[in-house]
């Protein structure tokens, strides 16, 4: 049995200004602050002696190792974003960036902003364009019906309000 495991799709290369300005802290925060403290304590665990019984040397190496890889990612992926920043032409349909507010035949209403994969957080309620509710809403008009296939069966809302900050 192979470990290899193919990568995964970066998903749609789209991000609102505070998404990348949280990615771009990000990349700040590791590069700039945690990894000079985790090379500063690596060469002091290396300057004890025995590396190969050093548990703080070896955690250390892998703390760089998994920093590097998360720079690598964040460099790379803000290269390839587009960060869209301004207000679609048609302001009465579903596009990236909005808060829609759905209504479903109970009368129960939920808000969701659409936003990039990068930034997606479902506790703030920010759902990325590549998820099934999202691609359902986008291009949608007020007042028009989406229907999204759940794991407890076919679900139907409506737009009631779309709003972009």
């Amino acid at each position: 049995m192979s470990r290899y495991r193919p990568p995964r799709s970066a998903g749609t290369p789209l991000i609102t200004p505070e998404g990348e300005a949280r990615l771009r802290a990000e990349l700040h925060e590791l590069w700039n602050v945690r990894r000079p403290k985790v090379t500063q304590s690596v060469s002091e665990a290396a300057a004890q002696g025995d590396r190969s019984e050093n548990a703080e040397y070896t955690y250390g190496k892998k703390m760089l190792r998994e920093i590097d890889s998360r720079v690598r990612f964040l460099r790379k992926r803000l290269e390839n974003l587009k960060v869209i920043s301004e207000r679609p032409a048609d302001p009465n349909k579903v596009y990236f960036g909005a808060w829609v507010t759905l209504e479903d035949d109970e009368g129960e209403q939920a808000s969701y902003r659409i936003v990039g994969p990068d930034e997606f957080d479902i506790k703030l309620n920010q759902i990325s364009i590549d998820a099934p509710l999202a691609r359902a809403m986008v291009g949608k008009p007020l007042d028009a019906e989406i229907t999204v296939q759940t794991p407890t069966g076919e679900k139907r809302w409506y737009i009631v309000e779309i709003d972009y900050p």
